[in-house]
């Protein structure tokens, strides 16, 4: 039986895998996490094999990251206006489409890149209907569950993505590894189509006034002004934001400070087991209540860590300081409930969309700037620095990362 802790239904993993609908959303998103890691790593080793150039192939591995800001600014409403189930299996479709034509059809370079970018623009809108559906699917704490076990897969499926986009490579060159990219894609829209039910477009009813009949763009625009005008949603918001700017300017410095691929590589694999293990034990250990309380110091725990850099660790304690820290990131499970039960949900696919374009372009941003601070005063300090902002984010953001009262009871 579901346990209750002040008017909260605690869950279990066990139940919300019994939920068939949930399989099918966890299914399809390994796939698709899986199958970009690998699409990204081919297309960057072929952009490379074909000019040579390293930030030409830095360049295509970002690439289908950078399309979300825009996607999120301008494009999100679709989320809400289009079934769920033909959002997510066009979004496949596209992506094995993009995945063949890269593979096959000998573009050159700044067309490959071209190709990559437009289609990526609506990538944050296939995201959001499944993040949207996710609390249609699961009720409740169960919901809480499910975003965990999606975090845990995430960070698995990114693992298992790049070794096996290595195999391929190795085997198959960088257009076999495309080609199994476009298969994965096929796979997944086959899974998804035949293994969801139809879902109606939540619609825009009670967006606001002069919202509906708007076009997609003008629509957008409008409702991610009245999400952020909302004290309550930008809060969670931000909450949900900075301090994985923070924590991304950290973990960008790590190769530099380590200075060697190999090395850099346990330090990052040892923050994926901490988000894993963090992820598991908060959300299947700590009741409801506790969960949103663990919120403020489990963001805190997220930057002090990295304070430790200013001593000059080795690739033993990084690892060590990169687990803990990176564990933190459970924070946003205290947050999760709350999300959704703060923005309108006629609108919830475009919140949950924003949440994404927000993060991604965050941590792009964090990226940069610690990056920047890095070449001035050394990576090893700028890692410390970032960490310190992020201890500093999280106090600020106390009012929001500590439930209220209200916030707690259902």
């Amino acid at each position: 039986m579901l346990r209750t802790i002040v008017g909260v239904k605690g869950a279990t993993f066990g139940e919300v895998f019994a939920v068939k609908e949930f399989r099918v959303l966890f299914a399809g998103f390994v796939l698709l996490v899986g199958g970009d890691m690998i699409k990204m790593l081919a297309l960057s080793v072929l952009v490379y094999a074909r000019t040579g150039s390293a930030g030409l192939s830095a360049a295509a591995y970002m690439a289908g990251w950078l399309p979300y800001v825009f996607g999120g600014l301008f494009l999100l409403s679709l989320a809400d206006r289009v079934p769920p189930r033909a959002l997510m299996v066009t979004g496949e479709l596209v992506r094995a489409l993009t995945c063949a034509l890269l593979a096959f059809a000998g573009l050159p370079v700044w067309a490959m890149l071209a190709l990559v970018l437009a289609t990526g623009v609506f990538s944050p809108v296939f995201m959001a209907a499944r993040s949207a559906m996710l609390p249609e699917v699961l009720p409740g704490d169960a919901f809480v569950l499910g975003r965990s076990l999606l975090n845990m897969a995430s960070a698995s499926a990114q693992i298992a993505g790049l070794a096996a986009g290595g195999a391929f490579l190795a085997f198959a060159g960088p257009s076999g590894a495309l080609w199994a990219t476009a298969g994965l894609s096929v796979v997944g829209a086959v899974v998804l189509r035949y293994g969801l039910p139809h879902r109606a477009a939540r619609g825009v009813a009670g967006a606001g006034r002069g919202v509906v009949g708007r076009g997609a763009v003008r629509q957008t625009l409008g409702v991610n002004r009245r999400l952020l005008a909302d004290g309550r949603v930008r809060g969670l918001l931000l909450a949900q934001w900075l301090p994985c700017v923070c924590l991304a300017g950290a973990e960008a410095m790590v190769v530099p400070y380590l200075g060697g691929q190999a090395q850099a590589g346990v330090v990052l694999a040892a923050a994926a087991g901490g988000m894993a293990l963090g992820e598991f034990a908060v959300g299947r250990f700590a009741a409801p209540e506790l969960r949103e309380r663990l919120s403020l110091p489990l963001a805190v725990l997220l930057g002090a860590p990295w304070l430790v850099f200013v001593a000059g660790p080795g690739v033993g304690w990084a690892a060590v300081v990169a687990f803990l820290a990176v564990g933190g990131l459970s924070y946003q499970l205290g947050l999760q409930r709350r999300f959704v039960d703060a923005v309108p949900e006629e609108a919830r696919g475009q919140a949950f969309g924003l949440q994404s374009a927000g993060l991604m372009t965050g941590q792009a941003v964090g990226a940069a700037l610690v990056g920047v601070l890095g070449e001035v005063v050394g990576p090893g300090y700028a890692i410390a620095a970032a960490g310190g902002a992020g201890v500093l984010v999280a106090l600020a953001l106390a009012r929001v990362l500590r439930p209220t009262p209200a916030s707690v009871s259902v």
